[in-house]
């Protein structure tokens, strides 16, 4: 239960009317009872609060509460950033009890931080570090030598490898893995991939070829405030770390690949792949669906639209769209372009026809 009042500090904007109301969830506004903050946002949801009964909503700025029969309003500014405040504020979190569960396996060695709440099934291995308050739910594995920071937070199913370091305020919801081996091999000939990278598609004698491991000898760093999504995977290194960068967010379903190295501020949407040695620029948006590939560079606050295909370095600040990526205005204009092109063809055949 919160209070108006201390609802809006946690979101850090204003209130008027009632601040001693007391709020035991959000609802949408049509669905709120009088117990409920409505989440009324935008003027389009004023209808939804005169279906409900919330006594308190979170509006509009500008909005008339009192004449929507309310006895307390929250103001947002910006609606989304409100719901920010207000779910970080209602968030409860996993229930687990601090301390480390009977049905864990803790190696000797390692070193578990004040306050931190470990459920069952867990397994930590030998010389592993584990920050003050870190939260681990049930099922979760973090290797021999790993390094997790103060408050982190490992859901079901967790899968931390040897000698990763992760920094302070880690999230990994369920069936993330991080430090899995990365996916190098090669042939003792030069291969049919190699040839048509350099061929563009020509192919020489086609031989029977066999694949050699190339193991991973680095491993994964991570820095403060970064999210994955579950079942998101990020490979450790072949020689040296692949990185992440402070307060980057990945999606459900995201792969970042041996050698990668990610800005700060990032978000990877779902099912973005990113190949081994690229480097990915601060505060870059990969919508879902994108694929960068190997080697490259993208670079800051760099712009994608879904399904996008990265295949060259993209220069800081461009906005992409396309498989090959361009530019996203030059994309929309080759769109309009390709729909034009049966008219165009029927326009051409008919001059060909009268030319007869």
């Amino acid at each position: 239960m919160f209070t108006i009042r201390e609802i809006a500090a946690a979101m850090g904007t204003g209130f008027e009317g009632a601040g001693d109301l007391v709020i035991a969830r959000a609802a949408e506004p049509a669905a709120a009872g009088p117990d409920d903050l409505a989440l009324a946002m935008s003027p389009r949801y004023a209808e939804g609060l005169a279906q409900g009964r919330a006594r308190a909503a979170v509006v509009w700025p500008g909005a008339d509460w009192q004449a929507m029969g309310l006895q307390a309003a929250i103001l947002a500014p910006r609606g989304r950033l409100a719901m920010a405040g207000l779910t970080r504020a209602l968030d409860p979190g996993p229930l687990l009890a601090e301390g480390i569960h009977p049905m864990s396996v803790i190696d000797p060695s390692a070193e578990i931080g004040a306050g931190a709440c470990i459920g069952p099934f867990v397994v930590i291995g030998a010389g592993a570090r584990v920050g003050a308050g870190a939260r681990i739910a049930s099922h979760v594995s973090v290797g021999a030598g790993a390094v997790i920071g103060d408050r982190a937070l490992l859901l079901e199913g967790v899968r931390i490898g040897h000698h990763v370091v992760i920094g302070d305020d880690f999230i990994a919801q369920p069936g993330a893995v991080i430090g899995a081996d990365g996916f190098s091999y090669v042939t003792p000939e030069v291969s049919g991939v190699e040839e048509i990278r350099q061929t563009l598609g020509v192919r020489g004698e086609i031989r029977p070829q066999s694949w050699q491991r190339i193991h991973s000898l680095g491993t994964v760093e991570i820095g403060d405030g970064v999210e994955i999504g579950a079942n998101s995977t990020i490979d450790r290194g072949t020689i040296r770390a692949t990185r992440v960068g402070h307060r980057t967010k990945l999606d459900n379903l995201v792969h970042v690949a041996h050698n990668v190295e990610l800005g700060e501020d990032c978000l990877l949407c779902a099912m973005v792949g990113v190949a081994g040695s690229s480097r990915i620029g601060n505060r870059v948006v990969l919508a879902g669906q994108v694929g960068v590939v190997d080697n490259i560079f993208v670079g800051d606050d760099v712009i994608t639209g879904a399904g996008t295909l990265i295949m060259t370095n993209a220069p800081a600040g461009r906005v992409l769209l396309g498989y090959p990526a361009v530019k996203m205005d030059a994309h929309v204009a080759m769109q309009k372009a390709l729909r034009r092109l049966p008219r165009l063809a029927e326009r051409v055949a008919k001059l060909e026809g009268g030319a007869e």
